[in-house]
């Protein structure tokens, strides 16, 4: 398998087949409010791409993954090692589905998930296999990912999400239900005048409703560059 860095001097990732470093996983490494955070629980931890970045920049937490798929399990407990993480980092080859079998309730500050993005059968997916598993909700559906972070954070703890803008509505009212009250917005845009081609959104479990929409995060400069947010986040050398 292929090794990437992330930066000079940052973590080196193998990438697996189905499981290559997306930017969605990077944009929601970086999204969290991380204050008060000491324990992080990544559903659907892929080949371990969130769980690592968040470990890597943040020393004071420890992660634990739960992935469903073995090969990208084990790719990403590879990737926890050559990153020297295992002491911080761990991860889980199981269902998410069944939370209570594999972790405690109420143990983590945080709870971050880059779930499937499509309904099962919508035929925006591969027809078979591993990618078409980590891309539709033939294995678990946005509700499932949502119960799991409910019973997982504790009680004021945050759930952060990345997921599509045209199923806004079907994370707000996921979330809602779960009882993790969404509390911030943004949207990822390529232009400032272009749709926007994600959504991060972060809830509380137990929070008031109060939603706080966040100007946009720019992929691109007026220049058809990368954004000086971009160029930040990926720790790439900004222009002086």
């Amino acid at each position: 398998m292929k090794i990437n860095e992330m930066w000079p001097g940052g973590p080196r990732l193998y990438s697996d087949g189905a499981f290559q470093i997306g930017t969605d996983a990077v944009l929601l490494s970086d999204f969290p409010e991380m204050g008060g955070v000491r324990r992080v629980c990544d559903l659907g931890a892929g080949s371990g791409i969130i769980s690592i970045l968040l470990a890597w920049q943040h020393p004071e937490i420890t992660v634990d993954g739960i992935e469903l798929l073995p090969q990208a399990a084990q790719t990403a407990k590879e990737n926890a090692a050559l990153c020297g993480l295992t002491d911080r980092v761990r991860f889980i080859q199981g269902d998410l589905r069944r939370h209570r079998e594999l972790l405690k309730a109420g143990d983590y500050d945080l709870v971050v998930t880059n779930p499937p993005y499509y309904p099962a059968g919508s035929g925006k997916s591969a027809a078979d296999g591993d990618t078409a598993t980590a891309r539709d909700e033939r294995s678990c559906t946005l509700r499932d990912v949502c119960a799991a972070g409910a019973y997982l954070t504790r009680y004021g703890g945050r759930f952060a999400m990345v997921h599509k803008p045209e199923r806004l509505g079907e994370v707000i009212c996921a979330m809602h239900e779960a009882g993790l009250e969404p509390k911030r917005l943004r949207l990822v845009q390529h232009t400032a005048g272009s749709p926007p081609s994600l959504i991060l959104i972060e809830g509380r479990r137990g929070g008031r409703p109060s939603l706080k929409i966040q100007a946009p995060l720019l992929l691109t400069d007026e220049n058809g560059g990368e954004s000086r947010e971009i160029r930040r986040i990926y720790h790439r050398r900004q222009d002086t």
